[in-house]
């Protein structure tokens, strides 16, 4: 009987060092979940900067919010059992008495139960980061390629302008030079006709 019951506290004992691991972890995990949060707040605030509103903004717009809603719920479950953990040392011995009524199958199944909820934020996590970073690539790629446009299209307007100039002003200057030559074709025609008054006006020749 005294081997079960030393057996039963190793494991006792032991499962208690696995929750105190639990409670850092998930504390851990919760600071991460803020820089995570804090990024995506950023990402965000460059995507209102973003001018359009095409498909593809809107659809990365909607991408990002629900992965803001999935860490939102992530947060709030860790928060949760966060609060659970940091309760007064009462509560949180009451807390560990409360396994003694447990059997060691059930505290192994709790243990279980345990890892298998830290793995699969852990795996949250790395999806979370995953797609963060992906979503990162992807909209300096799209703005990069929106500023080549932008300044394409300023280059190509600035060409077009001065091509609309250039066409506006010929005319003008057509104009001014048939001015011109209409101004030279009456001097000379002046000239003709002055020269053709002078010789009526020289004197007759005898005969």
């Amino acid at each position: 009987m005294s081997g079960y019951s030393d057996s039963f506290n190793h494991d006792l004992m032991r499962l208690q060092a696995e929750l105190h691991q639990e409670r850092e972890l998930k504390e851990m995990l919760a600071g991460s979940v803020s820089d995570l949060r804090s990024t995506l707040c950023e990402l965000q605030q460059k995507l209102h900067t973003v001018d359009g509103e095409g498909n593809e903004w809107k659809t990365r717009y909607e991408t990002q919010m629900e992965l803001n809603g999935q860490l939102e719920r992530q947060m709030s479950l860790i928060h949760q059992r966060l609060e659970v953990l940091r309760g007064n040392p009462v509560d949180r011995l009451a807390s560990i008495r409360s396994f003694d009524d447990l059997s060691v199958e059930a505290l192994r199944q709790r243990l279980k139960l345990l890892t298998e909820e830290r793995s699969d934020l852990q795996n949250q996590l790395m999806d979370c980061q995953l797609r963060i970073e992906q979503e990162g690539k992807a909209f300096h790629k799209t703005n990069d390629e929106r500023r080549a446009y932008l300044s394409e299209i300023a280059k190509m307007s600035s060409t077009l302008e001065g091509q609309r100039r250039q066409h506006t002003s010929r005319p003008s200057k057509a104009a001014e030079s048939r001015t011109r030559r209409d101004v030279a074709a009456a001097a000379v025609e002046r000239r003709g006709e002055k020269k053709s008054k002078e010789g009526s006006r020289l004197p007759k020749l005898g005969h």
